[in-house]
């Protein structure tokens, strides 16, 4: 874990919201869609005139931001690398003795991904992942024919947990 993702006293980092202190805040996700909500709301509010605009910005940017953090939610960083920091040495692409930090990329590109490219399949999203992998670059050492089977696995288990989620619901 790199010290970006430590807090001040050495622990990992649960993205905890700035005003509650609660774990799991998406300030991004929330930020990225009230924008585009309030733009959206605007635009549609102001067949109404004026005060249409005022209210479609407002309306449109409150549903934008919670849409954006549910969203950024698809996938709890805090919680799948907890997951994989214990686990990834059970996979069968791991090579023993292999550090976590290794792997780490892979994993996490793999539960970004599926935030990005959720909306289609893994045979289709793969490409995309691969080319995003080559553009990244340098952020490890792994050749994507490795780092592809644990951007797999990860992709997975956020799907299975969306899943799981929506059965439940």
């Amino acid at each position: 874990m790199t010290d970006k993702n430590k807090n001040e006293r050495g622990q990992a980092d649960q993205h905890r919201d700035p005003i509650s202190g609660e774990p799991g805040a998406h300030p991004v996700g929330v930020g990225i869609g009230s924008a585009g909500g309030a733009a959206i709301g605007a635009v549609v509010g102001s067949v109404a005139g004026p005060v249409g605009t005022a209210v479609g910005a407002t309306i449109g940017g409150v549903a934008g931001g919670l849409t954006g953090k549910g969203l950024a939610e698809g996938a709890n960083p805090t919680v799948e690398d907890a997951y994989w920091r214990q686990h990834y040495g059970t996979r069968p692409y791991v090579q023993p003795g292999t550090r976590y930090e290794t792997y780490e990329p892979a994993y996490r590109f793999g539960w970004e991904g599926k935030g990005r490219y959720g909306e289609l399949n893994w045979e289709k999203a793969e490409p995309r992942l691969r080319e995003d992998w080559r553009r990244a670059g340098g952020e490890t050492r792994l050749q994507w024919d490795i780092a592809r089977l644990a951007v797999r696995d990860a992709w997975e288990r956020v799907r299975e947990d969306a899943d799981y989620s929506r059965e439940n619901i």
